[in-house]
C-alpha cells in the first residue's frame, strides 16, 4: 500500500472515530435526540409523516400515511403510557392505499398537555369527537388500544355519527377476571410506574410476551420521558381504572351501534382475554379474535397478523 493510500486511510479512521465519539457524546448528554431518530427512521420505513392538527383546544400530533379518499380512513388510538410511534410497527403492514392516522391523545406523547385538563376516559372521548370533526368524513375504522380502546368505546357510544366501524385492542374499560395488574391497580398502585432504566425493562415484561431488546441510550431516554410523567401517569390512572368512569363503557355497550372487532392476546397479563367476553355480551354486533403467544401489544408483537384481521374485518359485510 502506497504513502497515499494509507494516508487516506488515516484520515478516513480519524473521521469515523471523530464521528463514534460524537455520536457517543450525544447519547450521553442527549439520548432523547437518538430515540427521536429512531422513531424518524421507523416512520420512513412505515411511509408515515408527522402532522399538527388543533382540535378540542388542544395542539394534536398525528402520524399520517396515505391519502384522503384514496381507501378507508383509519384511526388509530393507543393506550396508557403509549403514544403514536406505538403504531408503527403496524402501519407497514396495512394496506398502501388506506389512509392511516395515529394520534397521540391531548396529554401523552407530542401533543399538548394542559394543567387545568381532565384526561380522563370520557373528556378524551369527547375530544377525539372534536378532532374526528377536522377530518372530510368520519373514519371508516377506529382502532383504539388498551386506554386508548376504553376511549374508543365510549366514543362509539356517546358520538356514534364518528365512525363506521370500530376495533377494541386489548381494551380497558369493563370488568374481567381478576388479575395481578388489577390487584394492583384496585389497591391504588400503578404496576406501569417507571423512574429508571430498569423500571422500562420491567414495563416490558409485563406488557410484551417477549420483550424486546431496548439497549442504551434507548431505555435511558424512555426513562428519563416516563419519570417527568409520573405524576401525570397517576393521575390518569386514577380516572381509567379506578373512578366512577372506569367502568361507565361497560354500561353503555348497548348504545354502540357500530360493528366491532374484539382483539385480544391469549397471554395479555394487564387486560385479561376475559374482558372481550364482556364486551361481546354487551355489544349488539361483535366477533371475537384471540390471537396466540403473545401479550398486551398486539400491534407490535403480532402486526402482520392484526393488520390482516383489520382487512377482513373492513371488508366484511
Amino acid at each position: 500500500m502506497g504513502r497515499p493510500r494509507r494516508r487516506r486511510l488515516r484520515v478516513v479512521l480519524a473521521a469515523v472515530a471523530v464521528l463514534l465519539a460524537g455520536l457517543l457524546l450525544l447519547a450521553w448528554a442527549s439520548p432523547e435526540t437518538l430515540l427521536r431518530a429512531e422513531f424518524a427512521r421507523q416512520r420512513w420505513l412505515a411511509g408515515a409523516g408527522l402532522v399538527q392538527v388543533q382540535a378540542a383546544g388542544h395542539r394534536w400530533s398525528v402520524l399520517e400515511s396515505g391519502q384522503p379518499g384514496s381507501g378507508p380512513t383509519v384511526l388509530l388510538v393507543h393506550g396508557f403510557a403509549g403514544s403514536k410511534e406505538n403504531w408503527l410497527m403496524l402501519m407497514p403492514e396495512l394496506p398502501k392505499d388506506w389512509h392511516v392516522l395515529a394520534v397521540d391523545l391531548p396529554g401523552w406523547g407530542d401533543s399538548e398537555r394542559r394543567a387545568d385538563a381532565d384526561y380522563g376516559p370520557v373528556a378524551q372521548a369527547d375530544r377525539l369527537a372534536e378532532f374526528i370533526a377536522t377530518l372530510p368524513a368520519p373514519p371508516d375504522l377506529v382502532v383504539g388500544h388498551s386506554m386508548g380502546g376504553q376511549v374508543s368505546g365510549l366514543l362509539a357510544a356517546r358520538h356514534p355519527d364518528t365512525l363506521r366501524r370500530l376495533a377494541l385492542v386489548s381494551a380497558a374499560g369493563v370488568t374481567f377476571e381478576e388479575n395481578g395488574f388489577a390487584t394492583a391497580v384496585l389497591a391504588g398502585d400503578n404496576p406501569f410506574v417507571v423512574t429508571d432504566r430498569a423500571g422500562v425493562h420491567r414495563f416490558l415484561e409485563l406488557v410484551f410476551e417477549d420483550p424486546p431488546r431496548v439497549p442504551w441510550p434507548f431505555d435511558e431516554a424512555m426513562a428519563r420521558q416516563r419519570q417527568a410523567d409520573v405524576d401525570f401517569e397517576a393521575k390518569v390512572l386514577d380516572a381509567i381504572g379506578r373512578g366512577p368512569e372506569s367502568l361507565l363503557l361497560e354500561s353503555l355497550l348497548p348504545d354502540i351501534q357500530a360493528p366491532v372487532l374484539l382483539l385480544w392476546c391469549d397471554r395479555d397479563r394487564v387486560i385479561d382475554p376475559s374482558a372481550a367476553a364482556t364486551y361481546a355480551a354487551g355489544l349488539r354486533d361483535s366477533r371475537t379474535l384471540i390471537l396466540t403467544g403473545c401479550g398486551h401489544m398486539p400491534p407490535m408483537e403480532r402486526p402482520g397478523e392484526m393488520a390482516d384481521a383489520l382487512v377482513g374485518f373492513l371488508d366484511a359485510d
